[in-house]
């Protein structure tokens, strides 16, 4: 439990700093309020962001790695981390600017390896995802013994990442032309977040061991 606790405080504070640094961007970039269509980066910030961007990543994945113990604890905490990181990525956003106004508001979700767009409400659902499927797996690897994931499994999880990431990045017009975004593709999100669903019952349903 302390470790859990130890995670997500980390995941906590971690989306205050990462929502301090696009609150400067914002105040730079879109000083009359963030909307689209997008601005462009200048060359240097784009590097900037596009490596602290990776840095993020390389973040979370080592607090899983420390944490956890097995291959799945580490897994396992890497989603609860990344799923709580994001969340609360919005929730330190709406404290400082009041910004998102609705979570249906659109977004800069991320950049690599193009811009990823999209309303607030896609990422958080895919983060609830994340935190359901570490505390699963972390409940199955500490009371029940080590599962084993069929390659099914990881072909409908993949399918659903792939048809969640088309609904991000679509939007050529918008994310590389600078053009006002058409309407976001919920039935993209609405089934890749049932493949998952899809794949965590396959999952978790298995014969323990």
């Amino acid at each position: 439990m302390l470790k859990l606790i130890g995670v997500v405080l980390f995941a906590v504070a971690f989306a205050f700093v990462e929502s301090s640094v696009v609150v400067y961007l914002r105040a730079l970039y879109y000083p009359e309020g963030f909307q689209f269509p997008l601005k462009v980066l200048s060359g240097h910030h784009l590097a900037v962001e596009l490596a602290r961007e990776g840095a993020t990543i390389v973040m979370l994945a080592t607090v899983g790695m420390v944490a956890g113990v097995t291959r799945w604890e580490r897994f396992a905490y890497f989603l609860i981390a990344f799923g709580v990181w994001d969340i609360f990525y919005y929730v330190w956003l709406k404290v400082a600017i009041g910004w998102p106004a609705s979570i249906f508001d659109w977004d800069i979700l991320f950049l690599i390896p193009v811009p990823w767009i999209g309303p607030v409400i896609a990422p958080v659902l895919v983060s609830v995802l994340m935190i359901v499927a570490g505390f699963l797996i972390l409940h199955r690897d500490h009371h029940h013994g080590v599962f084993r994931v069929p390659l099914k499994v990881w072909i409908t999880a993949l399918a659903g990442t792939a048809v969640i990431l088309l609904s991000f990045m679509i939007d050529t017009a918008a994310t590389l032309e600078v053009q006002p975004p058409k309407p976001y593709r919920y039935e993209l999100l609405a089934a890749g977040i049932a493949l998952y669903l899809v794949a965590m019952v396959m999952a978790f349903r298995q014969k323990r061991t």
